[in-house]
């Protein structure tokens, strides 16, 4: 496989190469004790949901990791941003300590984890979220707690999400976390019928009383800064007022993806950008912009046309985790589009990099079976019964998993991720980073 161009790499001071990741990835729960791998699933627990091990490493080559389990003292005064100077001098302040990064991993349930989340760093990722965190399972399941959020040095900055309903059960889950995070982010976005079942994400826009609460408890408690993601209301006043609402209540930064509640289907629903934009000129923190991000056109575009301070993408990273590295999938290279070459990399590429990541910073299989699925779609439509293979593994093993990519290769299949040419690339890129 070739390596990412240079070109793009300098541009945006990215190091698109093989990254050294030396630290063991940090599980919430008290280590006290060396923790073990192993091979063999327990028998109580479903195959898809055992955390995937590395047969290779022993005990020896994984210390001990201090306790993270427990509350962390706190360094200061909390509540600091919410006193001071400025909360906003405070809140642009920390945005600048961390680059300002301008592409980032939205938060994805069951999708944004580590292996995941560092493999789009490779290919230009500067920030990215965790998957969306229950608080109150968070605080009572230890097992949650360590399979469900990792971390390791290299993995910042970082904003860790939680869903919640419960001022002091989130208060509880994110002191647990915030001196391994840039910010502690609430949910107030997730539209799935789950939140509404659990009243947490999009359903408590219909109790600004409570969502006011989760943030003012966080912004006087923490010594991280606050962050929220939220949807837009149908009326662009209200979203307005319900922007400015989070910002008083002590927000240090907000994401805005820029459909509403009811409009769920990506593919149906256009984001609305203008919405992004007034949210942005009305506020006085960083606003960043989630919705309708294929490739890095959408990526200029969008910061052009909004303001935002940093785009988010999820569903397109699902399939070509190396967008913001100028990669994009066929389907969004147009026909008339010459200036479109072959990236010399394609998504069985990413898959291999992936399991890499993820027998060094072992998840659960389920996670690592939704994003086989979702790198190879393509590869799979070209090649249906290597699909019907892997959906009848009730277990999975890297060595099946390696095996796949391999038997596609075989077959013949390739589906190349494509670049712009240097000149393209130049001038698009260098216009996204302001330069």
């Amino acid at each position: 496989m070739n390596k990412p161009k240079p070109l793009i790499s300098a541009i945006l001071n990215l190091n698109l190469h093989p990254k050294p990741l030396f630290s063991n990835p940090i599980h919430l729960m008290a280590l006290t004790q060396t923790r073990t791998t192993h091979s063999d699933p327990p028998q109580n627990d479903a195959e898809d949901d055992v955390l995937c091990s590395n047969p290779e490493q022993t005990q020896e080559e994984q210390p001990s990791s201090p306790s993270l389990d427990e509350t962390p003292s706190f360094v200061g005064s909390p509540g600091k941003y919410l006193t001071g100077v400025s909360r906003f001098e405070r809140a642009w302040a920390h945005w600048t300590k961390l680059g300002r990064p301008k592409l980032i991993v939205a938060p994805m349930v069951d999708n944004s984890e580590l292996p995941f989340r560092m493999l789009c760093r490779k290919y230009g990722a500067e920030a990215a979220y965790t998957p969306m965190l229950h608080s109150r399972i968070f605080n009572e399941n230890p097992k949650y707690r360590s399979e469900e959020f990792t971390t390791c040095r290299e993995d910042r900055p970082l904003f860790v999400q939680f869903c919640a309903n419960d001022p002091d059960i989130l208060l509880e889950a994110a002191r647990r976390v915030e001196s391994h995070c840039d910010y502690v982010d609430i949910n107030l976005g997730c539209p799935q019928r789950i939140a509404r079942r659990g009243y947490y994400g999009a359903f408590l826009m219909d109790n600004l009383p409570l969502v006011k609460s989760l943030v003012e408890k966080l912004a006087l408690n923490l010594n991280v800064p606050v962050s929220c993601k939220i949807r837009v209301f149908p009326k662009l006043e209200d979203t307005l007022k319900y922007a400015k609402m989070l910002e008083d209540a002590g927000c240090s930064l907000l994401a805005v993806h820029g459909r509403t509640r009811d409009e769920k289907d990506g593919k149906k629903f256009r984001a609305d950008w203008n919405a992004i934009k007034a949210v942005k000129n009305e506020l006085r923190i960083p606003v960043l912009a989630n919705g309708n991000i294929r490739h890095m056109d959408d990526v200029r575009n969008c910061l052009e046309e909004t303001g935002a301070d940093g785009v988010l993408s999820a569903e397109t990273l699902l399939e070509n985790p190396a967008l913001f590295a100028g990669f994009r999938t066929s389907n969004w290279v147009a026909d008339n589009e010459k200036d479109s070459i072959d990236g010399k990399l394609d998504q069985a590429d990413l898959v291999v990099q992936y399991l890499k990541l993820c027998e060094k910073y072992p998840v659960p299989w389920r996670m690592i079976r939704s994003h086989v699925h979702k790198m190879l779609g393509d590869w799979f439509r070209v090649q249906p019964q290597v699909r019907e293979e892997l959906n009848a593994q009730s277990r999975l093993t890297f060595e099946f998993l390696y095996g796949l990519v391999d038997q596609l290769r075989e077959l013949g299949v390739r589906v190349p991720l494509h670049q712009k040419d240097d000149a393209s690339a130049t001038r698009n890129l260098a216009e996204v980073i302001g330069i």
